[in-house]
């Protein structure tokens, strides 16, 4: 066995000795990729205002849309971490950027609401949701054997960026030529991306005849999907389902979703705005937590190959809940160092929580790993879509989205308490 299985391994061990190693570039491009999607979650929060003064539709109407788009991006991902077993991360991550460029696109044309719940809901939520984060995942699992909680937190951190170089553009595109024109930037940022997809992303490191980084010689990899992937998916869930771990994870990270993407990534703009903030400015804010998670998500993929990631996300969900009940008292017409100083910490805080999520997934359940995250993240997006929901309703019928920041914060508190209890020795 051994004599026959080194010559098949010799001839690429040289080409990885004399540079990065290929799945480095896989990384890249799959970065990349990230980011060009990452420009429609940066979207909702600037053209809500946009949209009601233009349509008269309601803070609750517009954000039924984003609810909608919130839990297809998380009920799409499971099913894309199979179709990405069964027929390539290549072509399905192509399709999804294709989806989010005629989405963002078409709603140039939208002149009734449910042509908002059609193109911003359902294509941009079935784009985003077949790459965001499980693609990721499913990057590291294929490609990285070492050094995968740091590829992860920086995979995770392309969304942060992308929220950073689009959200000043498409508010200053909102505020001045107008919402239409923040549509085009995203769809064109979605389509330029499609390309390096195509020529540069490589499904597995078989298929270019080398190994995944830190893999042994000889070390056996799983094999490529087969047979029907939604079948797949559903049958990965309902494995994971009977067993106490995937539940604590997926209400903890249903609360995640909660706090971050259907609150504070919804609401926020609106929020400041009620105060006297302008919009730009308060974009800007938010473009400041991206520069900040950026940093704060590589370095939870850093620890999260050395400390126990189940501690991490307790730590990460006690203290987000804490800033949130302090949030309230912090708006102002202007930017306040107080406020700073939270955006700072929250932004550090706010998808730090994805890498150790990843590694409980992968330590607890294996080959399966993707695929349970995917379902993990789903609730993730469920949790955004009530919060994205309730907090419009909250700010239409009490005048104000104080009841939404406490609650936001008593549940992060809940999460952290959930994440302690898990215990991730693997189930099979």
């Amino acid at each position: 066995m051994t004599s026959s299985t080194t010559p098949a391994r010799a001839p690429v061990a040289g080409p990885i000795r004399r540079g990065p190693h290929r799945a480095w570039y896989v990384a890249a491009v799959a970065f990349v990729a990230i980011l060009g999607a990452a420009g429609f979650r940066a979207t909702p929060g600037v053209l809500i205002t946009p949209l009601r003064a233009e349509f008269g539709w309601s803070t609750g109407t517009v954000s039924l849309a984003v609810s909608v788009n919130l839990v297809l991006y998380g009920l799409t991902a499971p099913f894309a971490a199979a179709l990405m077993d069964r027929f390539g991360m290549r072509r399905v991550v192509a399709l999804a950027l294709l989806l989010i460029a005629a989405g963002s696109g078409l709603t140039v044309f939208m002149t009734a609401s449910w042509h908002l719940l059609l193109f911003w809901g359902i294509f941009v939520g079935l784009g985003t949701g077949s790459m965001a984060l499980v693609f990721a995942a499913t990057v590291v699992d294929r490609w990285f054997v070492r050094h995968r909680g740091l590829v992860t937190g920086i995979l995770t951190a392309a969304g942060a960026t992308g929220q950073l170089v689009f959200l000043p553009v498409l508010a200053w595109l909102a505020e001045g030529p107008g919402w239409r024109w923040a549509s085009i930037a995203v769809a064109g940022a979605a389509l330029a991306v499609v390309p390096f997809v195509w020529w540069l992303l490589r499904d597995r490191p078989e298929d270019i005849g080398t190994t995944a980084l830190g893999a042994e010689p000889g070390q056996e990899r799983p094999a490529p999907g087969s047979g029907n992937a939604a079948l797949r998916a559903l049958a990965v869930l309902g494995r994971a389902a009977r067993t106490r771990p995937f539940w604590l994870l997926a209400g903890g990270f249903a609360i995640c979703g909660a706090s971050t993407n259907g609150l504070v990534g919804t609401h926020f703009i609106p929020a400041a705005h009620d105060h006297g903030m302008a919009e730009p400015v308060a974009a800007g804010l938010l473009a400041v937590i991206g520069i900040f998670d950026i940093a704060g998500t590589v370095a939870s993929g850093w620890l999260s190959d050395r400390i126990d990631p189940k501690v991490l996300l307790g730590l990460y969900y006690g203290l987000r809940g804490l800033s949130l009940m302090v949030l309230p008292s912090l708006f102002a017409a202007t930017t306040e160092p107080s406020m700073l100083i939270f955006i700072i910490f929250y932004g550090l805080d706010w998808v730090a929580t994805v890498p150790p999520t990843v590694a409980l997934c992968r330590r607890i359940y294996g080959a399966d790993g993707a695929v349970v995250f995917g379902w993990v993240f789903a609730s993730h997006q469920v949790g955004a879509a009530f919060a994205a929901v309730a907090a419009g309703l909250t700010r239409d019928h009490l005048g104000a989205y104080d009841l939404a920041w406490y609650a936001a914060g008593a549940l992060c508190l809940l999460a952290a308490g959930m994440s302690l209890a898990i215990r991730h020795a693997r189930t099979r």
